[in-house]
C-alpha cells in the first residue's frame, strides 16, 4: 500500500478502533488512554501514515505557522546574524511540524498592520518579534490581542526583564563584551569601546560589559568612541583616538565597528593594537580579527522551547501566564 493510499480509516481498522479516536491521537493526544495511543500510533507506524496537513489545520483551526519580520535589506556586514536567526528557525521549526512566514515592514504601525492581518486570516498562530526597543508597540499589541509571540530581544523598558509578563530570548550582550574585554586586558591596561550612540539598548547593554570589566581589572573605563554601524565613521574615529592616544586594544559593539577599527590601525600601521568585534561574521573571520558569536541558532531553539511549552504544539497561554525567558551565553572566538 502506497503512503497516498494510506488512510485515516487504513489506522483505525488496524488499531481497532474508530476513525475519531485515531483523529484524537493525532490531534488531542491526552484525551486517549495510555494503552490505546500506543495501539493507534504504533499502526500509524507500521502504515507509515501522515495526515494531511492542510486538513489537519482546518479541523484544530491552528496554523501551526510562525510568523516573523524581516528587516528591509540595507546592506553592510553584521545584517548576517539576523540571517542566520531566520534560516536557523525555520530548519528546527520544520523539525517539529511547523512553519515559518516571513513578512516585511518598513516601521512598526507597518509590522502591526501585517501581523494584524495575518493573525486575523488565520496564517499565522504565533509571532516572533525581532529586534526589541524601548516603548515597544508590537509586544503591546500582541500582548493585548492575546497572540502567542517570543521576542528575540529583551522587554528593555522593564526594570527587571527577568520577570517580565511575556517570553523572550536574547543574547547576553554584556557577557560577550565583558570576555572580550578580559582577553584584551591581558594585552594592556588601555582598553578602548567604540560601541554605537549612546540609547541603543542592545548598544547599552554590551557597553556595559565593557565597563564592569575595566572596573573589575582596576583600569579606567574612559576610552568610549562613538559611531554608527558605518565602517566609514568607525574609521574616521580611530583614526583620531590613535594619532592622540595609547591604545593597547579596541573592543567594538559590533563587527562593523571592528573592521572599521582595523582599516584604521593599519593606515596608522598599530598592527600590535587588539581590536575584537561582535557577532563573528564572515567578514571579520576573512580578517582574521577575534570577535564575539552570538550563535543564533541556540536562540532559535530556545524561542521554539518557550513557544511549545516542552510540548508538541504552540502553546496559548492566559494572560499573565507568559513568564519565561532564554539568556544565550555567547562565546568568545580568538584568532
Amino acid at each position: 500500500m502506497s503512503e497516498k493510499s494510506i488512510t485515516i480509516e487504513d489506522v483505525a481498522a488496524l488499531a481497532g478502533v474508530s476513525r475519531q479516536t485515531v483523529s484524537n491521537v493525532l490531534n488531542t493526544p491526552t484525551i486517549v488512554r495510555t494503552a490505546t495511543r500506543e495501539r493507534v500510533q504504533d499502526a500509524i507506524s507500521r502504515l507509515g501514515y501522515s495526515p494531511h496537513a492542510s486538513a489537519r489545520r482546518l479541523r484544530t483551526r491552528r496554523s501551526a505557522t510562525i510568523g516573523i519580520h524581516l528587516d528591509p535589506y540595507a546592506g553592510g556586514i553584521s545584517g548576517v546574524v539576523l540571517d542566520r536567526f531566520v534560516h536557523a528557525l525555520t530548519e528546527r521549526a520544520g523539525d517539529r511540524g511547523l512553519r515559518v512566514l516571513v513578512y516585511a515592514a518598513s516601521d512598526q504601525d507597518e509590522e502591526i498592520r501585517r501581523m494584524s492581518e495575518l493573525v486575523d486570516a488565520g496564517d499565522v498562530e504565533a509571532v516572533v518579534v525581532t529586534g526589541t526597543r524601548y516603548g515597544d508597540r508590537r509586544l503591546t499589541w500582541l500582548t493585548e490581542r492575546g497572540v502567542p509571540f517570543v521576542s528575540f530581544g529583551r522587554p528593555w523598558d522593564v526594570a527587571a526583564p527577568e520577570d517580565s509578563a511575556h517570553l523572550w530570548v536574547d543574547v547576553d550582550g554584556a557577557s560577550g563584551t565583558r570576555a572580550a574585554t578580559q582577553h584584551a586586558l591581558t594585552v594592556g591596561p588601555r582598553v578602548a569601546f567604540l560601541g554605537w550612540p549612546a540609547g541603543s539598548p542592545t548598544g547599552d547593554d554590551r557597553e556595559r560589559g565593557w565597563r564592569e570589566a575595566m572596573t573589575d581589572a582596576g583600569a579606567r573605563p574612559d576610552l568610549r568612541l562613538s559611531a554608527e554601524e558605518q565602517v566609514a565613521e568607525a574609521r574616521a574615529q580611530v583614526t583620531t583616538l590613535l594619532a592622540s592616544t595609547a591604545v593597547d586594544a579596541i573592543v567594538c559593539a559590533s563587527d562593523t565597528l571592528a573592521v572599521g577599527a582595523h582599516v584604521a590601525a593599519v593606515a596608522a600601521q598599530r598592527s600590535d593594537v587588539l581590536i575584537i568585534g561582535f557577532d563573528n561574521t564572515p567578514a571579520v573571520e576573512a580578517l582574521g580579527l577575534s570577535s564575539v558569536e552570538q550563535l543564533p541558532e541556540l536562540v532559535a531553539a530556545g524561542t521554539l522551547d518557550l513557544l511549545m511549552g516542552g510540548g508538541s504544539r504552540i502553546e496559548r497561554r492566559a494572560a499573565g501566564e507568559s513568564e519565561g525567558h532564554v539568556l544565550v551565553q555567547p562565546r568568545l572566538v580568538l584568532r
